[in-house]
Parts: C-alpha cells; structure tokens; sequence
C-alpha cells in the first residue's frame, strides 16, 4: 500500500482510544448517578471531549487512507456510518454538559452519556455484524497483521494510551479552574 499504509497506524490507535474514551464516559456517568461526584462529573465530561476529538481524527484519516485503497473518500458503510453518528452523539453530550449547572441537567447528561454508550459496541462490532469494506484487524483468530505492522500498531497504541492517560488529568484541572472562576463571579458579581 506504499506510504498511505502509515495513516493506518494513527488511524486504528486514534478510533481505538476514542472507544477508550468513550467506555470512561460510561463508568463515570453510571458513578455520578451513585455517588453524585462533582469530580467524576469532570472526568466524564473530560473524557468525553478527548474522545471526541480522536474520533474526530479517526473520521479525518479514515478518507486519507480510504481513497486510494477503495478509490472513494466515503461510503455509508457500517462502521463509518455508525462512527459517524458516535461523534455526534459525544458532541450532543458536550452541548448537555456545557448548560449543566444544576443537579438535574447533570442527571441527565449522565443518562445521556449510558445511553450513547450502546453506540460504542455498534462500532466495534459492525465490520462483523453487516456486510462491509471496513477490514477486520483484530479478531478471536488474533491480529491479522505482519509481525512488523503489528509491532508499528501496538507502539502507536501505546503512545496514543499514554497521550490520553496525560491529557485526561490536564482537562479535568482545566474543567476544575473554570468551574472555580464561574463561582468567584457569582460571588462577586450581583
């Protein structure tokens, strides 16, 4: 496949993270229901941004690979179809976290965020369940790669688990400062 085989290694590790990301949001909004955190809030809401945006990168390279492999940019097939509508379920949930200052508007951002889990098996599994183009790497048979493929796709996976495992502890700070300075106005501003 040449050089367009190297987008597949950011390809895979970007989607593989964003389903990480994405199983984060689960256990935490299922936590905030039981426990009624502010701090698990956070780390669902701040999950849910970084998986949005390897999703993000995942439909952005998908195309970049596709094009010259399938000879089209898109197709409604399975998998992107129904990663396609992932991402627009994360970017609803963001828009219900933003206007969540109350108890209740974080309850239901918080079944909201169970809900668009069921989503996230659908990915995974479509490539499988419904007739696609979509290759299936990893299967109950193992990694259907070249040893040295492999070896280049567990180190992006790594790197791309590790860039998240950074970035989660940085925007939960972040979302904390920001929740910190909204009070400070209300307390001095009338």
């Amino acid at each position: 496949m040449g050089i367009v085989q190297k987008v597949f290694y950011y390809h895979v590790a970007s989607a593989w993270i964003g389903l990480l990301a994405f199983c984060v949001v689960f256990a935490a909004s299922i936590a905030y229901l039981w426990k009624r955190s502010e701090g698990v809030n956070l780390l669902a809401l701040a999950s849910a941004e970084i998986g949005t945006v390897f999703i993000s990168g995942t439909l952005l390279t998908g195309p970049l690979w596709a094009y010259p492999i399938w000879n089209t940019w898109w197709t409604w097939d399975p998998r992107l179809t129904t990663t396609l509508v992932l991402w627009f379920m994360y970017v609803a949930y963001m828009v219900l976290q933003s206007g969540g200052e109350t108890e209740a508007k974080k309850r239901f951002a918080a079944i909201y965020g169970i809900v668009a889990f069921v989503n996230v098996p659908l990915v995974f599994f479509s490539a499988r369940w419904w007739r696609s183009i979509h290759p299936i790497v990893v299967s109950s048979e193992g990694v259907a790669l070249d040893a040295r493929m492999k070896v280049a796709l567990f180190a992006s996976l790594g790197v791309f688990s590790l860039l998240y495992i950074y970035l989660l502890p940085l925007r939960m700070k972040s979302l904390e400062l920001k929740a910190r300075v909204r009070q400070l106005k209300s307390e001095v501003l009338p």
